[in-house]
């Protein structure tokens, strides 16, 4: 009787096994494209150090009040200008036994021309910023253009299905399943974050980016039935 009870679980999980196996063929179907950037993110940082807190965060006021009167005078619209953080630090020096405190804030710009770039950058630094943190280079049609990664994703998936089928004599079938594995446009990065020095933000008239362009990439899960000839 118990060999019949174990016989019984065994079939029915080998059924139950088979059940939930895929079934058709299954392939990963990869699209991509280039494009140029046509707009630029900039991470700046306004930082001051001094005996007080009141001090430091007056410094840093000072500054960034002068960012938001550049950059208005630049004609960046207000929306496209935000303040990340605002951090007071009150840190301790162990060789003089004192406190110090240190001010920071962080803002982020998003460029919409980037003819404008290094009138930006130039102006930012002459308002008191000290940190640069990041320039990032993207598109504004980002998911436009990922869209046509996806079609090229699934038109890619489709051809590979066709080939592992018809080695085997067979059609190929409907959709059974879509699913998105990745969607990445790695951009081209210029990135800093060092304390700006004098001679870092003397100007020497020449381009000082290379845009180049950015890799739109978009892969696919895709499972199809598959017909008998």
């Amino acid at each position: 009787m118990k060999k019949l009870i174990l016989s019984i679980l065994i079939m029915t999980s080998i059924s139950s096994f088979a059940q939930n196996e895929p079934t058709g063929v299954q392939v990963v179907g990869e699209g991509s494209l280039m494009a140029s950037p046509d707009e630029v993110n900039l991470s700046i940082r306004v930082e001051h150090e001094g005996n007080t807190a009141e001090e430091v965060k007056n410094a840093v006021d000072k500054d960034v009040r002068s960012v938001f009167k550049f950059l208005k005078k630049s004609g960046i619209d207000d929306k496209y200008v935000r303040t990340e953080y605002l951090n007071v630090n009150k840190n301790y020096q162990y060789q003089t036994k004192t406190y110090n405190y240190v001010s920071n804030q962080a803002i982020s710009i998003k460029l919409k021309d980037l003819d404008k770039y290094e009138e930006v950058i130039s102006g930012l630094l002459a308002t008191g910023i000290n940190r640069i943190d990041g320039i990032q280079f993207g598109a504004s049609t980002m998911e436009e253009l990922k869209s046509q990664a996806r079609k090229k994703a699934i038109q890619n998936a489709k051809a590979k299905a066709e080939d592992y089928v018809s080695a085997l004599g067979h059609k190929l079938g409907t959709v059974l399943h879509i699913s998105e594995v990745s969607s990445s446009q790695p951009y081209p990065v210029a990135y800093k974050s060092v304390a700006m020095s004098q001679t870092e933000s003397s100007g020497g008239g020449e381009p000082t980016i290379s845009l180049g362009e950015m890799d739109i990439n978009v892969k696919v899960n895709v499972r199809f039935s598959i017909l008998s000839e």
